[in-house]
């Protein structure tokens, strides 16, 4: 395992417990003085002669400072013995990825890493990524989680890295859980009249909030922006299938969502790299009872281009079951949403309740994405989570709802809700009456919401 493992701790530790360095490409057959200089370099390291080493190293360095077998032999010796430090002083001034190439790269970011110098390691992730070498996008996917973590944990950066720093407040992030529909919050007393019963034994299901692999460029600075689409759509997609599922008499669903809480507010959580299984488990046993399914995934927007990876995991034995992929454009989005909406349905053999009120999967799925998105937002809001501030505009979604929430109950619930939140918290912007569902139970919660 290379030392980035450890940052998933409570702790970050500024020692690294191994560092996983990049071997140096051929450097038995190189000539000259310089292959037993470094040999005897990393005799002395062993030995704890850290200065005995660093003398050979600067000598090396200014006869070959330009090789590419030097620099990852000198970092990955350096880093084997615990002196990341010294990498930075040493390869950092003079490493050149297109010279050099990745492995001295890669020696280099986890150095940076080490060090919880956050914005020296994104520099160095994003020349590594501009190499477009498909045999390293999973590592630097990787390397970018661990980067995100210790941008989440508000680590501070350490001075040195022979003698540990002490961390700042650490950030943390806390997994909230939405049991039932978004858009039913506010509506509890009518709860009978809308909401199936649960009785017997259902299959308990959760749906994660979904990861976005390399959206963004700055992690931290994507973190402190109001919600974008991509962060919307995270979050709304677990929402939508977890209600979907809500209307089954199968299944005892959940999504989940991530909160980054700092010193100064909590933050919407994006998460950067596919869920681990040992997230997935930290879930499972961290709810009372476990789950039957977990599901998972990923989203990718290139150019106006979409695909959603999901995958639904069996938590009894942790393997995937199945894997469901959908690519859309803006034009084509409701057609494939709905096609998804239906294999996964399919799948996990769903089936919908008749009663109280029957599930109506949505003809637009990709306004009502929108709206369960901005629920959320609003809920978290109103439970003093976020502040009103943090959340995007809402009339944009109030606009292209107003003319779909007359198709369905739910929709019609979904606008009254919608709207009574956003008025609660003086977000709401001047709008005329829109036409709702005739059903009884939306005249209900007119009345109820006031």
């Amino acid at each position: 395992m290379g030392f980035f493992d450890r940052f998933s701790s409570k702790k970050p530790d500024a020692q690294p417990a191994s560092f996983a360095a990049e071997p140096a490409p051929s450097v038995a057959t190189t000539g000259g003085g310089v292959i037993p200089r470094l040999a005897e370099a990393r005799c002395l390291l062993e030995a704890k002669d850290l200065p005995g080493a660093l003398a050979i190293y600067e000598e090396v360095l200014t006869t070959a400072g330009d090789r590419a077998d030097v620099l990852v032999t000198i970092s990955g010796d350096l880093g084997s013995n615990g002196h990341v430090a010294s990498i930075v002083d040493l390869i950092a001034p003079r490493y050149d990825a297109e010279r050099h190439g990745p492995a001295t790269g890669l020696n280099l970011l986890q150095a940076y890493l080490a060090l919880r110098q956050t914005g020296s390691a994104q520099h160095v992730l994003d020349i590594l990524f501009e190499l477009q070498r498909p045999e390293l996008e999973e590592r630097l996917h990787g390397f970018s989680n661990a980067l995100a973590d210790l941008i989440a944990q508000g680590a501070a950066p350490v001075n040195d890295a022979d003698t540990p720093g002490s961390p700042t407040a650490a950030a943390k992030i806390d997994m909230v859980s939405i049991s039932k529909p978004i858009w039913f919050y506010g509506l509890e007393p009518l709860a009978a009249e809308i909401l199936p019963a649960k009785e017997g034994d259902l299959r308990r299901i959760a749906f994660a909030q979904l990861a976005l692999p390399g959206a963004y460029r700055d992690f931290g600075a994507a973190l402190k922006l109001p919600e974008d689409e991509l962060g919307r759509l995270s979050r709304a997609i677990p929402l939508w299938l977890a209600e979907t599922f809500y209307f089954s008499p199968l299944y005892s669903p959940v999504a989940v969502v991530g909160l980054l809480q700092t010193p100064e507010l909590k933050l919407p959580m994006l998460f950067n790299s596919d869920w681990t299984t040992e997230n997935l488990r930290q879930i499972v046993d961290s709810t009372e009872g476990g789950f039957d399914y977990v599901v998972t995934g990923s989203l990718h927007q290139t150019a106006g281009d979409y695909e959603l990876t999901l995958r639904i995991l069996e938590v009894k034995k942790f393997r995937e079951r199945k894997q469901f992929i959908a690519r859309w454009t803006p034009a084509t989005a409701n057609v494939e949403l709905r096609k998804l909406h239906e294999q996964v349905r399919a799948f996990m053999e769903w089936s919908s309740v008749a009663a109280p009120l029957a599930y109506t999967p949505s003809a637009t799925p990709r306004v009502w994405l929108d709206v369960l998105g901005a629920e959320l937002g609003l809920f978290l809001a109103e439970k003093t989570l976020l502040k009103p501030e943090q959340l995007p505009p809402i009339t944009p979604v109030l606009m292209s709802f107003s003319s779909e929430a007359v198709t369905s109950a739910a929709g019609s619930l979904a606008w009254l809700t919608l709207l009574h939140r956003a008025r609660q918290l003086g977000l709401a912007p001047q709008i005329g009456e829109v036409q709702l569902s005739m059903n009884p139970r939306v005249a209900k919660a007119r009345e109820l919401l006031g």
